[in-house]
């Protein structure tokens, strides 16, 4: 290991993220996509709620091992919010990413083998949160007019939610373990292209 290359797991700090450009643009192509598909996904049939925004926290978490990482999902919603609009709702949708932000963060610090299951457990668990989360938010928001006010209303808001969390469910447990497999794979090359010191001896 080189002395400008600290410990290929250790946290990076904001130098070190620019020494090693590579992983910050590749989490910047991540939100980007994330971005362009929120905003065309609809007009190629996709699913609703099949999004690629939980896998690009992951991985922006994995690359980045920095704080900042915490905001790719926000990012994601807002730019492409400008586009789309939103409506009173975004409270909870943005909220929602927040937390998701966050547990990327802590989900992503997992390395080795962990990281397989970190992935899959964050991408079931951030796709029940926000379902749990946002429909109640539309259930609050609409209590008396779309939804009955009471535990009734906060029912039928979540079974008129089910179609919604099923492709952003399934989406998650196959694209964020593929966001580990990318950080992994990154890792993996720089560790390939980092000397050994006998190797260093040897020349």
């Amino acid at each position: 290991m080189t002395a400008a290359t600290p410990g290929l797991d250790a946290p990076f700090t904001a130098r070190e993220l620019v020494r090693h450009w590579w992983r910050p643009a590749l989490a910047v192509l991540l939100v980007v996509g994330a971005v362009v598909w929120r905003l065309v996904k609809a007009d190629l049939g996709a699913p609703p709620n099949l999004e690629l925004s939980t896998a690009a926290a992951f991985a922006a978490a994995g690359l980045l091992r920095h704080r900042l990482a915490m905001l790719a999902p926000l990012v994601v919603v807002a730019l492409s919010d400008v586009l789309l609009g939103n409506s009173t709702v975004l409270v909870f949708t943005w909220t929602a990413w927040a937390a998701i932000g966050a547990g990327a963060w802590w989900a992503g610090r997992v390395r080795g083998g962990g990281r397989w299951l970190s992935a899959l457990g964050f991408g079931v668990g951030s796709s029940l949160f926000f379902y749990l989360w946002t429909n109640a938010g539309v259930w609050w928001l609409g209590r008396g007019t779309f939804y009955p006010e009471g535990l009734d209303g906060l029912l039928a808001s979540y079974v008129a939610g089910l179609p919604f969390l099923r492709p952003m469910l399934l989406g998650n447990l196959v694209l964020v373990p593929l966001a580990a497999g990318l950080v992994a794979l990154v890792a993996r090359l720089e560790r390939a292209a980092v000397p050994t010191p006998g190797v260093v001896a040897a020349r």
